[in-house]
Formats: C-alpha cells, sequence, structure tokens
C-alpha cells in the first residue's frame, strides 16, 4: 500500500464501542491542548486499520533532542536578560569601552554561571514544575533528562564558570558569580520560595549580582556604583515577579507556592507594585553622580512612564473590573534593558558627570 493511502486509511476511525468525535476532542484535552466544541457523533465506519511502520528516529535528531532538553534547563531567555546588565556595568566601570576580550570572557562566564543555577533550580523544583501549566513543559517535568543527570551538569557548569572567570577576568568576579549560584539555589528556591511570600523580594537579590560581577571584572573591586545599580535591579524585581505572578495565580496557587498575590488580595500586592516602583525609580537617580544628563533623561522619562502603568494597574485592581497585569510585566523588561543601555551610551560617550 502507498504512503498516501496509509495515511487516508488512517484518517477514517476504526470502530469502537462508543466512540465519537467528541471523546476524541476531550481525550486531546486531557493532555493540555485547549479543548474545542465537540462536532456531532459520527457513525463508526468498517474500515480495516492500518498501522503504518514506524520511522526509526536517527542519532542526529536523538543528539538534537538532547541537547535541546539541556538548553532547556539552563532558561536561555533570562540570560539574555542578564547579560544585558552585565555590559553597562562593565562600560561605567572602565568609563569608556573595555577591551573586547574582558567582555566577551565575563559573558561567557556570566552565561554559564547563569545557566548552572537555573540547571539547579530546575532540579529543585521539578515537583512543582509539573503542576504549573507555565512551567509544565520544562526538561524534567516531562521527564526529558534525568534528575541525577541534571544535577551533575548544573554542577559541573557551576566549577566551569568560577573557574573560566578566576583564570580570564580575576578571582573577585569568580568568587562573587559562584557567591550568587548559591544564593540563588539554596536560599532563594531551597529556603524561600516555599516558605514565604517574601520569597522574591530577598531571593531576587541573585538576579542582581551581574552588575558587580561585570564591575569586578573590570576593576577587581566593588565600588558604589555597582551597588546603585544592584540596587536598581534589586528594588525592580517585586513588581516585575508579582506583575507575572498576578496573571499566573491559580499556577502558583495549585504548586503551594505562597507568592505574594496567592495569598493577599489583588489591592494589596499592586499597591506594593506601586511603592517598589516609586523607590526604583528614586533609587536610580542615585547613580547621577557618575553619569550625565544621557542617563538622567532616560532615567526621569523611563522611570515616569514605568510609575504611571504601575498606578494604572493599581486603578484596574481597585475598580474590580479586569486587571491585565501582563503590560506591566513587559514593560518591566523594556525599562531595565532602556535604563542600562542609557548607562552604556553614557559611559562609552565619555560625557562629563553631572556632579
Amino acid at each position: 500500500m502507498s504512503a498516501a493511502a496509509s495515511r487516508r486509511s488512517r484518517a477514517v476511525p476504526t470502530a469502537r464501542p462508543g466512540w465519537t468525535e467528541a471523546s476524541a476532542t476531550a481525550g486531546a484535552g486531557a493532555v493540555g491542548t485547549p479543548p474545542v466544541s465537540p462536532e456531532p457523533s459520527v457513525p463508526a465506519v468498517d474500515v480495516p486499520e492500518v498501522v503504518a511502520p514506524v520511522a526509526p528516529v536517527g542519532r542526529m535528531d536523538r543528539v538534537r533532542a538532547t541537547l535541546g532538553a539541556y538548553l532547556g534547563l539552563t532558561k536561555t531567555r533570562i540570560i539574555e536578560q542578564l547579560l544585558v546588565v552585565t555590559v553597562p556595568a562593565m562600560f561605567l566601570a572602565q568609563r569608556g569601552v573595555p577591551s573586547l576580550w574582558l567582555i566577551a570572557a565575563t559573558l561567557v562566564g556570566g552565561a554559564m554561571a547563569a545557566a548552572a543555577a537555573h540547571a539547579l533550580n530546575c532540579v529543585a523544583d521539578a515537583d512543582i514544575d509539573k503542576k504549573m501549566k507555565r512551567t509544565a513543559r520544562r526538561p524534567l517535568a516531562r521527564g526529558q533528562v534525568p534528575t541525577s543527570h541534571a544535577l551533575v551538569f548544573g554542577l559541573v557548569l557551576a566549577a566551569l564558570s568560577s573557574a573560566w572567570l578566576g583564570l580570564t577576568t580575576n578571582w573577585l568576579a569568580a568568587v562573587l558569580s559562584l557567591a550568587a549560584i548559591a544564593f540563588y539555589v539554596l536560599v532563594y528556591t531551597l529556603l524561600l520560595k516555599r516558605r514565604t511570600s517574601q520569597n522574591i523580594v530577598w531571593g531576587g537579590a541573585a538576579g542582581c549580582m551581574p552588575v558587580v560581577i561585570g564591575w569586578a571584572a573590570v576593576t577587581g573591586t566593588v565600588e558604589w556604583p555597582a551597588l546603585v545599580m544592584f540596587g536598581v535591579i534589586f528594588f525592580w524585581t517585586p513588581p516585575h515577579f508579582w506583575a507575572l505572578a498576578m496573571r499566573y495565580r491559580e499556577d502558583y496557587a495549585a504548586a503551594g507556592v505562597p507568592m505574594l498575590p496567592v495569598v493577599a488580595p489583588a489591592a494589596a500586592v499592586s499597591i506594593r507594585i506601586v511603592v517598589y516602583s516609586w523607590v526604583m525609580v528614586a533609587w536610580s537617580l542615585l547613580l547621577l553622580p557618575a553619569t550625565s544628563w544621557v542617563y538622567l533623561a532616560v532615567a526621569l522619562l523611563g522611570g515616569a512612564y514605568f510609575i504611571f502603568r504601575a498606578h494604572r494597574l493599581h486603578s484596574e485592581v481597585k475598580a474590580g473590573g479586569e486587571v491585565a497585569p501582563m503590560p506591566l510585566f513587559h514593560l518591566s523588561n523594556l525599562y531595565l534593558c532602556v535604563l542600562f543601555a542609557a548607562i552604556a551610551v553614557d559611559a562609552a560617550l565619555g560625557l562629563p558627570v553631572l556632579f
């Protein structure tokens, strides 16, 4: 029988008692496919079932699937964001453009460190990732990678990242990267995440470390501008993640993770988002003695718009109608990228500082 005929034969269901198109549709919804309106039942047609031979999976297909699964453990989209803030911190530390080799070495080490932290986080959170729609497709939740292999993968990456940064930049940057990994996995993931609604506030400190690591890679020290940039990300983190958690509140509740939107009324969450937004913008202005009017303009305009959107979200919550937190979540990503891009441009231009 030709391949085309085989496909036509399989397109017609084999007669089974009680089988209907509606039952097939319901079965599809049970594994995560959005349900659709059932079609009217159709009579079973007595057509011989033709089973096509299963094409063997090639070695390259298996290799690609395995590599994709391990790559999925690293949460590459988050890594990109972390690296976006690292380079501007290096520019500001140099007050110009650092050597391309130093930038590349720092980014490679930082990417490996972030990948290690995320892989170890996936190991620790594999049980709850299975319960959340947002994370159910992660490799461990789907059983694509053995847990023991993922653990070894994360630990090896952590060791490699620290060794790489130590040998190519300096050992202060290496120690800071290792501390960031340990804090993210041991403090945030294992200690705070499932125990307190303030988990993301304090646990988010790990995500602030790339700017400190980038500064240390250039100067071999940690100075006050690095701490100001650390603070900007620290106060940015709660509005960013609480907006996301408002959208996925049921997911976190089902997994037993006490994110603030799970344990507090929506109005209490939105007012905290407003407060942290004001503090974030005010804190960002502390960088003015190390920057010029370029950064000042972006910090004021971008900060004002962020605060406006935070107040808008709070107004939606108070009105009791439909609430859309995701625009603020996406705006928070854009705000951070633009603010740190302004830092890089300001430093590269070498304009006189304001104070």
